[in-house]
């Protein structure tokens, strides 16, 4: 059965894509060039353009994968645990993902697109899955009184957030001597346990 021009142009996007992906890990994103992702995949300028607007659109579209990653991973998460154990799972399970699956390049990529103004910042779009996610931990500790009801939700969705983004930061400052994992976890535990701490506090 022959393809449609709407199955053929997918195929293409899907090759570009792949392509450029194996090219970014192996060479590092700062050092392939569009007109390398073309040639590498058989394509032309046209069609490539036709499907991203630039490299930059094709590793966004690579690090959107982690929002359906966290999505998938909430709903292992057993409905009894607390809400510092449910904020740790997450974060470990995140930071495996991020170092394991996209890796520091793609992460340092990241990093300094965050700097650049653009349409898509992953750092201030607060539509993500992830944020959505935390603020759904946060709402279901409120029911279940481990956090009171006058905690400023988006915010603590915002420090949370930073807790990551320091960490992750770190990594890429200090490189593979800096254990992201151990170091995530210990960051967010004290924040964790200074925000329970307070929030006890104010219980009182």
């Amino acid at each position: 059965m022959k393809k449609t021009r709407k199955e053929q142009a997918q195929e293409t996007k899907k090759h570009i894509y792949l392509t450029a992906l194996k090219l970014f890990e192996t060479k590092g994103f700062d050092q392939v060039t569009v007109d390398e992702i073309v040639q590498k995949s058989k394509s032309s300028k046209g069609a490539f353009y036709g499907h991203f607007s630039s490299k930059y659109d094709i590793f966004l579209e690579k690090f959107k994968e982690i929002d359906h990653f966290y999505e998938e991973f909430t709903t292992t998460l057993p409905t009894n645990i607390s809400f510092k154990e449910r904020v740790i799972s997450l974060i470990d399970a995140q930071m495996k993902y991020l170092k394991d699956d996209l890796g520091m390049d793609l992460m340092r990529s990241v990093y300094k697109s965050g700097l650049i103004e653009n349409e898509e910042n992953f750092f201030t779009n607060s539509e993500r899955e992830l944020y959505k996610i935390l603020h759904s931990f946060i709402q279901k500790a409120i029911k279940d009184g481990e956090l009171s009801v006058q905690i400023n939700v988006q915010q603590t969705v915002i420090y949370i957030s930073r807790c990551m983004r320091g960490s992750l930061y770190d990594w890429l400052v200090f490189g593979k001597d800096f254990d992201l994992l151990q170091e995530s976890k210990g960051f967010i535990e004290i924040f964790l346990d200074g925000l329970l701490t307070k929030e006890k506090s104010n219980k009182k």
